[in-house]
């Protein structure tokens, strides 16, 4: 009796110590597009957030306003403009924060 309470003291506080699960990265993005109006298929919207953070990394977007123009006219129509400045936002801060460089070389530049 007493080792089976003692496991199950065990077991509990194994379960309650336990370091707390990571978010799912592309539910964290579809929630901080939400708070900038930004909606259509989570699962679409991951995708594109990861493609441009693969375009940056080889290259082929050279700056912000090269990402913002691929970003544009893939968003759901009716996206603004600074819509699609905040998707590059939220797709560098989620997927490629080595990359937040690109964002502070725009900020210099406006």
């Amino acid at each position: 009796m007493k080792s089976t309470t003692l496991a199950a003291t065990v077991m509990g506080l194994a379960v309650a110590l336990a370091a707390p699960a990571h978010a799912d990265p592309d539910t964290d993005f579809a929630r901080e597009l939400h708070t900038y109006g930004i909606y259509g298929p989570r699962d679409y919207n991951a995708w594109l957030g990861k493609i441009v953070c693969e375009r940056l990394d080889k290259g082929v977007d050279g700056d912000a306003a090269k990402s913002v123009r691929f970003i544009t006219p893939n968003l759901q129509k009716g996206t603004t403009q600074p819509q699609a400045w905040q998707f590059l936002g939220a797709s560098i801060n989620t997927y490629c924060p080595g990359k937040r460089v690109v964002l502070e070389q725009a900020a210099q530049r406006s």
